[in-house]
């Protein structure tokens, strides 16, 4: 097994998970399989009960595992399905081994940080990194590893030290570091300054890490003699200082790595070259290109209670994208404060009710992400159409579901329930029969949504909304008017079954809402 580790220095946010993503769709391309951990050294032994607006959305793996939104990007570059293993925490390390200290397997020696506390990193990073995560039996050839957080921070300490013994555990030849670090341009003198890496990777290597390659995050290209700066000060070769800079989207990423011969460094720290062969890139090509395209947008107004952190709605973000360049629309998101739609607001500030509204009634589709009740459901809301399907399978969060007590009150106001768990007793899909085009739906979509294969739920709604947008030009031009929603009917009743927390429906197809609140429904009007 050989392992690639990124870390970040400087600041935090610079990407980490996006590189450590795209060296895996590199490495992948290479005829290599891939797996991935990510390590977040808080004391949580899971996300799931961490604040969006502190850590951003909360992943949900197959396996029913809430987990950091970087392993959100692993399975969406790689296409794989990780296990809640995949991402460790201080939580889970110390919970391990406490755990393992009062059984007795110490055999009565005092606990420490060292050497019981690394020596649990190191094997759980090893027991996990055998695990295959792309559907075949042997285990895969490399594990990228991202260290959260940045370098110095305290936190990360007992992490640094067992990836530094981890290195000579598995020998050379088996382990290559990356460090993801910041080179700002000061605006007043416009000149890309490298003191901040050079000072983080003078920290990384006091620790016992060396870094093998610098990826540099910076607005533009790094200048040659910028680079030769670093190779220097860094010790670092200059072929392996790599440029990061601003791109269009990330999917760029890997072509920018791939365009620096990122993967022979790489490949040549691990003594592969000889068993790998050129990267072939053709349908991430493909896919990237096609969004550059995209011409004709398709505007979606996302109405939330996170609107001020994107990152609160990642996966969501990232379904609705691959959904629109499926479709050839460039995706553009208007932020709504669901606060602001309310009567309240038109009262306290009546600018921000009208700014919020003018929004709202001027999308091609309106997207109501995640548990906020019927805050903010108001307004023009656009429908998505499934296919007819033997089944679907979906990830389901056990903390949003429908109160039992409230399901004849709801159906005696009209809504249906179509779609249950195998006992019959959890509601995962509900119906307005007397509206055009209305299902409501419990599990997320949006969890297995990928590039070049979006999620159906997804891909329906902006459908609908492409297909409205081209009734509203229409009718600006004196030609037809859309006046009945964009399809008829309902799904049929529809059978479901919880499996741990992964959710399946059997028996025809879904048309309508998208709620859990990732709502989605038809309006008529135009």
């Amino acid at each position: 097994m050989k392992y690639v580790l990124v870390t970040g220095g400087v600041v935090s946010g610079l990407g980490k998970g996006v590189t450590a993503s795209s060296i895996g769709v590199l490495l992948k391309a290479c005829g290599l399989r891939v797996t991935s951990i990510k390590i977040d050294p808080y004391l949580n032994t899971d996300a799931g009960t961490m604040s969006p607006f502190e850590h951003g959305e909360v992943f949900v793996l197959d396996d029913g595992g809430e987990v950091d939104l970087d392993l959100g990007n692993y399975e969406r570059f790689l296409d794989i399905k990780l296990t809640r293993d995949n991402n460790i925490t201080t939580g889970k390390i110390y919970q391990s081994v406490i755990e393992k200290e009062r059984r007795g397997d110490y055999l009565g020696k005092t606990v420490q940080v060292v050497p019981h506390i690394t020596d649990a990193i190191q094997d759980w990073i090893e027991r996990v990194a055998r695990v295959p995560v792309d559907g075949k039996e042997e285990p895969a050839d490399v594990c990228v590893i991202e260290l959260g957080g940045t370098i110095g921070d305290i936190e990360s300490m007992p992490f640094i030290e067992a990836l530094g013994q981890f290195s000579y555990r598995v020998g050379p030849g088996n382990f290559c570091l990356i460090h993801v670090s910041l080179v700002p341009v000061l605006n007043v003198v416009g000149e890309q300054k490298t003191k901040p890496t050079q000072h983080s990777v003078r920290q990384l290597r006091g620790l016992g890490l060396t870094p093998n390659l610098l990826a540099c995050r910076s607005t533009k290209e790094l200048d040659d003699n910028v680079r030769a700066k670093l190779a220097q000060f860094c010790h670092v070769p200059l072929s392996n200082i790599v440029t990061l800079h601003d791109v269009p989207n990330i999917w760029h990423i890997p072509l920018l790595l791939k365009d620096q011969k990122v993967h022979e460094a790489i490949l040549k720290a691990l003594d592969m070259l000889s068993v790998t062969t050129e990267p072939n890139l053709k349908d991430w090509i493909t896919t990237t290109k096609v969004y550059d395209d995209c011409h004709d947008n398709v505007r979606i107004a996302m109405v939330g209670k996170y609107t001020g952190l994107s990152d609160a709605y990642l996966s969501v973000l990232k379904a609705l994208l691959h959904a629109a360049v499926a479709r050839g629309r460039k995706l553009i998101v208007d932020w709504v404060p669901a606060g602001d739609l309310e009567d309240v607001t038109s009262e306290q500030d009546p600018d921000a009710y009208k700014a919020a509204w003018e929004l709202l009634k001027g999308a091609h589709g309106v997207l109501v992400p995640g548990g906020f009740g019927d805050r903010g459901v108001e307004g023009k809301i656009l429908a998505a159409k499934y296919g007819n399907v033997s089944f679907v399978d979906e990830r389901h969060r056990h903390r949003y579901e429908v109160n039992p007590g409230m399901i004849s009150q709801l159906e005696s106001a009209g809504l249906s329930f179509v779609g249950k768990d195998e006992t019959g007793s959890r509601m995962e899909i509900v119906e307005l029969p007397s509206h055009p085009f209305f299902i409501g739906v419990q599990f997320h979509p949006e969890f297995k949504s990928r590039p070049g294969k979006p999620s159906p739920v997804f891909s329906g709604l902006i459908a609908a909304a492409c297909e409205l947008k081209r009734a509203i030009m229409s009718a600006s031009y004196g030609h037809t008017k859309l006046t009945n929603g964009i399809y008829n009917g309902h799904s049929p009743i529809l059978k479901s079954h919880q499996n741990g927390k992964t959710f399946k429906t059997t028996n025809g197809s879904l048309n309508g809402i998208y709620m859990n609140g990732n709502g989605v429904h038809v309006d008529g009007s135009v």
